[in-house]
């Protein structure tokens, strides 16, 4: 793995593409960027050494504290607590769960009821100060399975400066999280692709490597694949992880559902920099390339299939390339570190049901593969403290889960605020030839 190394205070942390052909550059020029030239993504170029990370603070301090190694001496250090402020304005919860010892980390509590939420809004703080004075609008392009472009939306509407193309697999989202991407308009796009979330990211990535289209139209991401919603992520992990320790002097074990493995790689992260985490698990659902890569395969991307927990429909992770970056294409050494399962649409159903009649629990499709993985490691011994990670609120995926929990899911009022609002998403092919027009005439 990356050796840790404390920098010098006359060094300014670099960041370098990992693919190792572009040049190092400071983060607000990484943050700006969303991929590097040559096509990889951005990774520091050493991690600050372990510290002694304290719990009590509120999430918008640990996030501050946890992050002020990657902004020290950079334009946007004095400005890194008020983005946190602005980005962690509400719950991340840590509530028990069932047995003792097993718990739930509520990621859903933000105003489009996802996860991706987190890092959005923290995107949007940093791309807004990075952004004023200029003269051009910035357009950032984005590439969702479900969540993700809600997020962004929700974070940059209105913005100054600013300009959003979501795009989305058309038919292969909810409803709701369909009515969301639309619903904004005004600097926001929204475009519906005839095609896989696979097409959309490869559609995505040949636009931010168009080096004309870019000295035309000034582009940047905000998928997991950019920088500056990636480091946010590592702050609710940390809180979490932080505060149970306080409390119980026992490290947090986590099952974290994955698509694109943005959300799993912030753990990873946080982990390394101290963060008292302890095994990592990943929870798939039938797109199994993960699992079947940590089980002893080769890593072998695959077009992706539709499944219920549709924002996890990804055949080629993204932030694959950035853990084995991180552990220097040591495949051995990153298969030992962590273990991943599939789960597929009929256990996933059966899963809400189940937990729904038990005890009354409700969870998204998403949090439910994490739920299973969970139940199938204890069942199999696993002691400790664990935590499955709830990546959004089963509101948002109310023709999935109402049928099997005989009932309707009460719907959060700042995503029910959303749904009132009249949506439109324009037509698109997964063709790259046709984004490019987009991007060049609005």
């Amino acid at each position: 793995m990356l050796n840790p190394s404390p920098l010098l205070d006359t060094e300014l942390m670099q960041f370098v593409s990992t693919r190792g052909h572009a040049p190092a550059v400071g983060l607000s020029a990484a943050i700006a960027a969303g991929l590097a030239p040559d096509g990889g993504l951005y990774v520091p170029d050493v991690l600050p050494a372990p510290r002694e990370l304290q719990a009590g603070a509120t999430l918008a301090g640990t996030a501050a504290d946890l992050l002020a190694p990657f902004f020290e001496g950079d334009p946007l250090q004095d400005a890194l607590p008020e983005i946190c402020r602005e980005a962690f304005d509400f719950p991340v919860p840590l509530r028990p769960l069932g047995r003792d010892g097993d718990h739930v980390l509520e990621l859903f509590h933000g105003p489009t009821a996802a996860f991706k939420d987190i890092g959005a809004r923290f995107l949007a703080g940093t791309l807004s100060r990075l952004q004023a004075g200029k003269g051009r609008d910035l357009t950032i392009v984005v590439a969702t399975s479900g969540d993700t472009g809600a997020a962004v939306a929700a974070a940059f509407h209105r913005q100054p400066g600013v300009r959003v193309v979501v795009l989305y697999p058309d038919g292969r989202v909810s409803p709701r999280q369909a009515h969301q991407l639309g619903c904004f308009g005004d600097n926001i796009q929204a475009l519906r692709v005839a095609g896989s979330f696979d097409d959309c990211q490869a559609m995505v990535k040949q636009a931010l490597a168009d080096t004309d289209l870019q000295a035309q139209v000034p582009l940047s991401s905000a998928n997991s694949i950019s920088l500056g919603r990636l480091l946010p992520q590592m702050s609710y992990y940390a809180h979490a992880a932080l505060t149970h320790h306080a409390r119980t002097r026992r490290r947090l074990n986590l099952v974290v559902p994955t698509g694109n493995l943005g959300n799993a790689m912030a753990a990873v992260l946080a982990r390394a920099l101290g963060v008292p985490i302890g095994q990592l698990v990943l929870a798939t659902n039938a797109n199994a390339v993960l699992p079947a890569y940590f089980n002893g395969g080769d890593y072998q991307p695959q077009a992706s299939v539709a499944t219920v927990a549709n924002a996890m429909d990804v055949g080629a992770p993204s932030n694959f390339e950035r853990l084995r970056w991180l552990y220097a294409e040591d495949d051995g050494e990153l298969r030992a570190a962590f273990r991943a399962f599939a789960v597929d649409d009929v256990t996933i159903r059966a899963t809400i049901a189940s937990a729904h009649a038990s005890s009354g629990e409700l969870f998204c499709p998403h949090t439910a593969t994490a739920v299973k993985v969970l139940q199938d490691l204890r069942a199999r011994g696993a002691k400790g403290d664990w935590a499955v990670v709830s990546t959004a609120h089963p509101a948002k995926f109310e023709a999935v889960v109402e049928p099997l929990i005989g009932e309707s899911v009460q719907v959060p009022p700042a995503l029910d605020a959303l749904l009132q609002r009249p949506a439109h998403a324009e037509p698109l092919a997964a063709d790259y030839a046709a984004l490019r027009e987009v991007l060049l005439h609005r």
